[in-house]
């Protein structure tokens, strides 16, 4: 699995002989300098460039280009090599970009010689810089490791080899860009790149770029293709990725036979890109079109305005790229942060490690100037996150009016106009997510349905993100009316008679939170008390995974008994684990693992700690189940980059009667089913 690194980042490198990818977008000069344990450069002989293309185990490009290739074999770079960086700058002949700002965000990968890759990360957060060091192989304990960069120069590559302490820096840059310049002038100009409809003079979309500012934006101000899912492309002469041509038109299937079943560009016409074999397909609706922005402001977002075959498939799609570029755009954030205070400390042990600099004024001099560098780099850095959040801040306030129900919040006008579908939604909203850094953003979190893991409502003491500290009593009261509100939503997306309620109160002390889903006649059966009652409940439910699950495997599935309720089964377990022996225990295990497969879903409503007898016996429900908190707690974590995201519960505001009201809808639409 590739690692999506985010600067600062660093990942393992499993093998010596590798190949360093780099996508642009636009004509860049690659080369790759070799430093000592310091990363002292000792010689215009340790750098590889297009002059001097090839040094003991590493091979550069030897000329600018849209995508490069660099060969490495860590086995044979000199033992006295410890690190290897690898660098990118715009060549400096006056007819191209003379800033990384004015074009896509470069992406590099490391790649094993198969091609498959190990890491990638994408340069973002670029401005005014010409040069740039992407990525650092470095020696770690025996092995080698990557570490994802992204240190611009603004004053080019003169700029980036003196701050690697190389003596013939600026005479080096010279002959690197004239060596680029001889190239030019003998290279013939390959033709600009065709587009779907066969138009050469519009340029192709840019493969890569995550930065709301530094690559050419959609109608929100997310770069095109900029998902970290989606395969790197070429950078010149992007095309979109298989399976969906521009605007939503069909491109041939992967894999296609060649000849007859391709598509042909007919005699000054356009490629006709629909699947030869799906003529009656009709393509996804394209995008609503943005609104004209003023000059010189991004253009104002529109809500769905991502891919999809449906409005409701764009807003789900249009909703985790916000997630993933506030993530992206808060890494960023924190790495220039971390790199800002790692440069101080090292300026200053340079500093205390020179006597002469601790006499007189010298030292509080170096001190001053190391201060003001960094709080330059850290305002650099929060002015980008200001400028990215508030871009996405007016997405968020587009996009939230226009969700469906399953997607909106209890508060959303949406819910006043609400029927009971006909169709089984895409996704669901179980809460809201957000970060410290953006804490006016609310993302939706999106779960696909039918749910493929149970949910553990964790009623146990908690200090909320605001510092309150719940009791228990409270925090038991307010963990069942979570679980309440998300089985509410649960049967209010769901058509007629597709989803079935279950509760387990063992001792009734839930009677008063339970009341919307017992009065509203949407439960199954009244909720289930005592050890007889929480026995039979689960022996039901055992015996129907067990029934589903034979049918299944047997290829009979119109065999199973008559009357069985094949709708989707949600089981509600409040005050565990009073009331529950072992045989119940591993029967809520049961159903944890196996039930999801055959639509039986368990919703545990429980202290952790106080559940914490059971032991090995409980482990494995825990993990098996999604942890979510009746109140905000930064508890969620993505394994993308690491965040530590503060997850807020979907409550119903107080006083309001939503809740009721949808649920009514729900038991006479199952009323009028069942006639």
């Amino acid at each position: 699995m590739t690692a999506e690194l985010t600067r600062g980042q660093n990942h393992p490198l499993p093998r010596a002989r590798l190949e360093i990818r780099v996508s642009a977008g636009t004509p860049v000069v690659a080369g790759a300098t070799l430093g000592d344990e310091n990363g002292t450069i000792h010689g215009v002989e340790w750098v590889a460039h297009p002059g001097v293309p090839v040094l003991p185990g590493l091979e550069v490009s030897r000329q600018a280009a849209a995508d490069h290739r660099l060969a490495v074999d860590l086995d044979a770079v000199p033992d006295a090599v410890h690190r290897v960086s690898v660098l990118l700058a715009l060549p400096v002949t006056g007819q191209g970009p003379a800033r990384f700002g004015a074009v896509a965000a470069p992406f590099t990968a490391v790649t094993g010689l198969d091609g498959e890759e190990v890491a990638s990360y994408t340069l973002t957060g670029l401005e005014s810089e010409s040069a740039v060091v992407a990525l650092e192989l470095y020696r770690r304990q025996g092995g080698w490791k990557v570490r994802a960069v992204g240190q611009g120069y603004a004053g080019g590559l003169a700029e980036l080899l003196a701050d690697q302490r190389l003596p013939e820096a600026h005479q080096l840059a010279g002959g690197i860009h004239e060596a680029v310049a001889r190239g030019l002038a003998r290279s013939v100009p390959a033709p600009p790149a065709r587009t779907a409809d066969g138009d050469r003079s519009r340029p192709a979309a840019p493969a890569h770029g995550t930065d709301h500012g530094t690559a050419p934006q959609g109608p929100t101000g997310r770069v095109p293709s900029a998902s970290p899912y989606d395969p790197p492309a070429a950078a010149s002469g992007a095309q979109p990725a298989d399976g969906q041509g521009e605007h939503g038109t069909q491109r041939p299937y992967p894999g296609g036979p060649a000849g007859a079943d391709r598509p042909s560009a007919p005699a000054g016409g356009a490629i006709d890109y629909s699947h030869p074999r799906r003529q009656s397909a009709a393509p996804p609706p394209p995008p609503p079109a943005a609104p004209p922005a003023e000059p010189g402001r991004p253009a104002r977002p529109v809500a769905g305005d991502a891919t999809g075959w449906s409005m409701e498939e764009r807003l789900y799609n249009q909703v985790w790229g916000m997630f993933e570029d506030l993530a992206r755009t808060t890494a960023a954030y924190r790495s220039a942060v971390d790199f800002a205070d790692s440069r101080r400390e090292k300026e200053l042990d340079q500093v205390l490690s020179d006597p002469r600099s601790r006499i007189g004024g010298q030292g509080d001099a170096a001190r001053e100037a190391a201060r003001e560098r960094y709080e330059q780099l850290v305002s650099r850095a929060g002015e980008v996150l200001d400028r990215d959040v508030a871009q996405l801040l007016a997405e968020a306030e587009v996009v939230e009016p226009a969700l469906p129900a399953a997607y909106a919040r209890w508060d959303n006008p949406v819910w006043h106009a609400y029927r009971v579908p006909m169709e089984i939604p895409m996704a669901l909203r179980l809460g809201d997510l957000h970060l410290p850094e953006a804490d006016r953003i609310r993302v939706p979190m999106l779960v696909r349905l039918p749910l493929e893991r149970g949910l553990w409502i964790d009623s146990g003491r908690s200090a909320s993100s605001d510092g309150a500290v719940t009791d228990s009593h409270e925090m038991r009261r307010l963990g069942l009316e979570t679980a309440v509100a998300h089985a509410a939503r649960l049967l209010a997306v769901y058509p007629a008679g597709e989803f079935t309620v279950h509760v387990i109160d063992p001792a009734g002390a839930g009677t008063q939170a339970l009341a919307p889903l017992a009065q509203g006649g949407v439960l199954a059966a009244p909720p289930a008390r005592g050890a007889a009652g929480t026995a039979d409940v689960l022996g039901r439910l055992t015996e129907r995974v067990d029934l589903v699950q034979m049918a299944l495997r047997g290829g009979a599935p119109d065999a199973l008994p008559p009357g069985l309720d094949t709708s989707q089964q949600l089981l509600i377990v409040n005050d565990f684990p009073h009331g529950f022996d072992d045989r119940a225990v591993n029967q809520l295990r049961y159903l944890a693992d196996e039930g999801p497969a055959v639509g039986v879903h368990l919703m545990m409503v429980a202290d952790r700690e106080e559940s914490a007898g059971y032991g090995p016996l409980l482990d494995p429900l825990w993990r098996s189940l999604l942890r979510l908190t009746p109140v905000p707690d930064d508890h969620l974590a993505d394994p993308w980059v690491g965040h530590a995201w503060t997850y807020e519960p979907p409550l119903v505001p107080p006083g309001s009667q939503v809740l009721q009201q949808v649920l009514a809808q729900v038991a006479a639409a199952r009323i009028s089913w069942h006639r």
